[in-house]
């Protein structure tokens, strides 16, 4: 597999109306790893993805991919650059089946041969999906539609995934189960962006990250920095 170019953001201030979300936001995601991004809810995380995906444009600062500037590149063009989107509440398509959604992330792949090569490796990393294949998707469990969510992306064949609060609204078995697939995804050699709040499954399986706060990063290092920085450990361990 190609080896995708770091992604950068540098010095990016970003927010809706005269509201500012993010602030000065500058962060590097290394290649072949699981980078982490940490925050509550309001803290800027998703406006940090959109703002990668160019759904929202930067008021200031610049996105990189390598030495390229995608800042502001048309979202399908972000996508062709190797980038892929796990949406926050998974937004599988209700009425279409498993392998209808999963045949919609290769939607720019031509070849017949290419997209049974992708599926099956996406059945081998979710065997409940083979079992399900012509089941609706809006009938599935929460935890399918994770699995159905994700190996949507992976049927784009990204060089790096950006995956939006994966554990919400999940039990903890499928919350674990989860994790471990971005393990095992990331170990195929795919980059992960990992925006959650799970902070403790999160640093179980991340390599490195930064703490978001009111739109601020306020804390980054590898795994091992996090847990034992101050601010941290403040907002979340107690």
């Amino acid at each position: 597999m190609r080896q995708l170019p770091e992604l950068r953001l540098e010095n990016i201030h970003a927010g809706y109306d005269k509201a500012d979300v993010l602030i000065d936001v500058s962060i590097r995601v290394p290649p072949g790893k699981i980078t982490c991004i940490l925050g509550s809810n309001g803290s800027g995380k998703t406006t940090l993805i959109r703002t990668i995906l160019s759904l929202t444009e930067p008021r200031a600062g610049k996105v990189w991919l390598g030495e390229r500037d995608i800042t502001g590149l048309p979202t399908h063009l972000v996508n062709e650059a190797g980038i892929a989107c796990i949406p926050e509440g998974r937004k599988v398509f209700p009425k279409m089946t498993v392998q209808e959604n999963l045949h919609v992330g290769a939607y720019r792949e031509k070849s017949k041969a290419v997209i049974r090569s992708r599926l099956e490796q996406v059945y081998d990393i979710f065997p409940r999906l083979k079992e399900r294949t012509d089941q609706l998707g809006g009938t599935m469990s929460g935890g399918e539609q994770a699995m159905l969510s994700i190996g949507r992306g992976l049927m784009a064949a990204p060089q790096l995934m950006l995956i939006d609060e994966p554990s919400l609204g999940l039990s903890p078995l499928f919350v674990k189960e989860t994790f471990s697939v971005i393990q095992r995804i990331n170990e195929l050699g795919v980059t992960v962006l990992l925006v959650e709040q799970n902070v403790h499954q999160t640093l179980a399986v991340a390599h490195c990250g930064y703490v978001l706060m009111q739109g601020k990063v306020v804390a980054h290092g590898d795994t091992e920095q996090l847990r034992t920085n101050p601010e941290v450990q403040q907002a979340y361990f107690g």
